[in-house]
């Protein structure tokens, strides 16, 4: 019993400390909602939803066992970049002036179609995650008994969670009106996109051989792909 109350203990603290962070920038960015825009509370409830959807499948998933992983310096660039450009400039700028220099202005509805676009980029990677379950990682990583998975929002589509991503990458500058903290986003997760799928797509080529190859023929890249 002890053993399963200090793993339950662990397992919910990450999840304690980002409730209270979340809740300490909020009222920070309540605070400062005339210098920051109505925007960027939107942009901080969807950041704080998309941690919830993925936090629980980090922690499953810490458990798989990889036996195939591409872990090298542009991969971890590349995940830095979007660190940077999707999490840490963004909450820097709801918190501090720092960035106030690269502020520009946008109409009221263009912050409107970018809050609209949280609700179907929320959906989309809700049901990525459920649908991948125990083969999703945040890594280039092949586990132990890796499934290859073409049901769910899969079916029609190989990158469904990447289009939600994409989704919340062009809404970012939507809602932050900054060059540093809004508009970074997009160069940074098009870098990634570029470089990066290339490569998962070549380690899922080379696990799953002709069944991944029949898949493709089936399933768009990024927009879902009319059956045959």
């Amino acid at each position: 019993m002890t053993g399963l109350r200090d793993r339950s203990m662990m397992t919910s603290l990450p999840a304690m400390i980002t409730g209270v962070a979340a809740l300490g920038l909020m009222l920070v960015a309540l605070w400062r909602w005339r210098e920051i825009g109505w925007g960027a509370l939107v942009w901080l409830v969807a950041f704080v939803a998309m941690t919830a959807i993925r936090m629980p499948h980090s922690l499953r998933n810490r458990a798989n066992i990889v036996v195939d992983a591409r872990k090298d310096a542009i991969e971890k660039l590349l995940l830095s970049a979007m660190f940077l450009a999707m999490m840490l400039l963004p909450l820097t700028y709801l918190v501090t002036p720092l960035f106030r220099f690269a502020d520009y202005i946008l109409p009221d509805w263009a912050t409107a179609i970018g809050a609209a676009v949280q609700v179907p980029f929320l959906w989309l990677f809700w049901r990525s995650h459920v649908d991948l379950g125990r083969n999703w990682s945040p890594g280039l990583e092949v586990r132990e008994a890796h499934q290859l998975v073409t049901g769910g929002v899969y079916g029609r589509m190989r990158n469904p969670m990447y289009a939600a991503i994409w989704m919340s990458a062009l809404a970012q500058p939507l809602l932050i009106h900054n060059w540093v903290a809004g508009a970074l986003v997009v160069p940074a997760f098009a870098a990634m996109w570029f470089i990066r799928v290339p490569n998962e797509e070549a380690l899922m080529r080379r696990r799953f051989g002709a069944d991944w190859d029949a898949y493709c023929r089936r399933a768009g890249r990024l927009w879902p792909k009319r059956p045959a």
